[in-house]
């Protein structure tokens, strides 16, 4: 199943985004659900664990908040207060089971979105 996100687009620093993917197929409590970016590298976000955990990424602690509405089959990325450094293209992930600590191990066990670009000016 496709996993499909929305929502990117160009903020001036210190705006805010809200990242959606649509992950049907991926049924809540069994699956690690994330975000990742990418600039030169692919990085690691912020996830949420089967039964609701929530992980993030140093970078983003405090200004960016990861949810589900599970009747939507949807995932979140709340981002505020961004900076340039966040320009990136987002990635929504799944992966079966419960979430790695912290990064996710590239190993065909991932599945990925198309991804959606975030922009932020100075």
């Amino acid at each position: 199943e496709p996993l499909v996100e929305s929502g990117g687009g160009s903020v001036q620093a210190g705006g805010s985004l809200r990242l959606s993917c649509v992950a049907s197929g991926y049924a809540y409590g069994h699956y690690c659900l994330g975000w990742f970016r990418q600039t030169n590298r692919r990085e690691w976000v912020s996830a949420i664990t089967p039964d609701g955990a929530t992980q993030y990424g140093n970078a983003v602690k405090g200004r960016f908040t990861i949810s589900t509405h599970n009747a939507k089959n949807t995932l979140y990325l709340q981002m505020n207060s961004l900076k340039p450094e966040d320009t990136a293209m987002y990635y929504c992930a799944a992966r079966r089971g419960d979430c790695p600590s912290g990064s996710w191990p590239f190993d065909g066990n991932n599945r990925w979105g198309q991804g959606t670009q975030v922009t932020v000016s100075s």
